[in-house]
């Protein structure tokens, strides 16, 4: 029987709570800062993509450029770069700007869904008792900690509901293709190429250079923080994860993204803890139980 591959557990949720920080971190920016997505994204991406590819060519050398050596290669490097990880990054900081960070959060959650109907429809069955009451606890669990019960919360514009489900379907489009590049090809050099695609992409998108904004002190600090920790960290360690423990596994334990911004609101923010965060933890708790049990039977 085989353990439980904790390393890739831990990778999973740890590269999750650092998208819990960099989002906060995003508000802020959006909020405070008055920054635009369309500016922030493409430098975000761009900035994090020359980063990692520097450090690449220093360590790897050619292997590099690896995920451009073949044809068939090449196409999924592009579809996991710019369809997967950058507009996932676009499309989620987007949601943040036109609603909030608790809304771009439970609407990026919805990505278990779609993960869940790939693989009933690639594996042809229906999904088991316990996928289905593993999502709907996370699910229950996010919905009490961001909103605290309350429907009337969820209200949102049409164009932020239309980005937060477009967010989530990216998730899931990264989390399928992870586990098929070809293991030659490092999970940071992938980043890398993801990152500086998706920068340049949304750059030209967008027409980044004509936005005219000029950050202070505080957004540099702001900006900094979300490509070190929030792009070059969360996904790096979180795809990590995925390659270790595949992507139903993993999109399950990124609910420690929305944990992560409940902790910072109550000991940083000076936020009230609820009878609503309580349960919302428990539930959570509860499902990461579940996959743990699941996972051991089917092993």
């Amino acid at each position: 029987m085989k353990e439980i591959n904790i390393k890739g557990i831990l990778l999973t949720i740890i590269g999750a709570a650092c998208w819990g920080l960099s989002g906060s971190v995003g508000q802020y920016l959006f909020d405070v800062q008055g920054m635009d997505s369309r500016w922030l994204v493409p430098i975000r991406l761009g900035v994090s993509g020359i980063l990692i590819l520097i450090y690449c060519f220093i360590k790897y050398g050619k292997t590099t450029l690896n995920p451009w050596k073949t044809r068939n290669r090449a196409v999924l490097m592009v579809v996991y770069g710019v369809l997967g990880v950058s507009a996932c990054q676009f499309l989620y900081f987007l949601t943040i700007e036109l609603s909030n960070a608790a809304i771009g959060t439970i609407l990026q959650d919805l990505a278990p869904l779609f993960i869940l109907g790939y693989t009933c429809i690639t594996m042809k069955r229906k999904p088991g008792a316990f996928e289905v009451i593993s999502i709907i606890l996370a699910m229950l669990g996010v919905f009490l900690l961001t909103t605290h019960g309350s429907i009337d919360n969820m209200s949102v514009s049409a164009p932020a509901l239309i980005a937060g489900v477009g967010s989530a379907f990216c998730v899931m489009v990264y989390n399928v293709l992870a586990p098929k590049l070809s293991d030659d090809i490092p999970v940071i050099v992938a980043q890398g190429w993801s990152f500086l695609m998706g920068g340049i992409a949304t750059a030209l998108l967008f027409r980044t250079w004509t936005i005219d904004y000029k950050p202070g002190f505080m957004g540099l600090l702001g900006i900094a923080f979300v490509v070190v920790i929030g792009n070059i960290c969360a996904f790096t360690l979180y795809i990590s994860g995925v390659k270790q423990i595949g992507p139903q596994k993993a999109i399950l334990y990124s609910f420690a993204e929305p944990i992560t911004a409940a902790i910072i609101s109550v000991t940083v923010l000076g936020t009230s803890f609820t009878v609503f965060d309580a349960l919302g933890f428990l539930l959570i708790f509860a499902m990461l139980w579940l996959i743990t049990l699941f996972g051991k039977k089917q092993s």
